[in-house]
């Protein structure tokens, strides 16, 4: 999880079995999003973000043919928090990491 992404959608995973790990639990609050997606890079876990800058640098990285696990996007304006769980619930459980590999993902499904 990105560092800006509401609680209640960590806690709602977590609720239905998602592992999740927060950018502040991983001890890496106030990093850039080029940091932050290197570091999901080094863990191999796809990233969840509502930053558009991080959609940016995910869209760059896929132009410049640099690797990443994957961005899952959500505009914190265009979807709720109960959709958000609910279809990263389904990505999780229904996705293996491959099939998210160098690419980004919109919610809602």
């Amino acid at each position: 999880m990105d560092e800006n992404v509401h609680r209640a959608i960590t806690m709602g995973l977590r609720l239905r079995g998602v592992d999740v790990l927060t950018v502040q639990e991983d001890k890496r609050s106030g990093v850039t999003d080029p940091e932050v997606l290197d570091r999901a890079t080094e863990l191999g876990r796809p990233l969840f973000s509502q930053d558009d800058d991080l959609l940016a640098e995910a869209c760059d990285r896929q132009t410049e043919g640099i690797s990443f696990p994957g961005l899952i996007y959500a505009h914190q304006l265009h979807v709720t928090i109960g959709d958000c769980i609910r279809d990263l619930e389904m990505i999780a459980k229904a996705a293996e990491p491959a099939d998210l590999e160098n690419r980004v993902e919109f919610l809602p499904l």
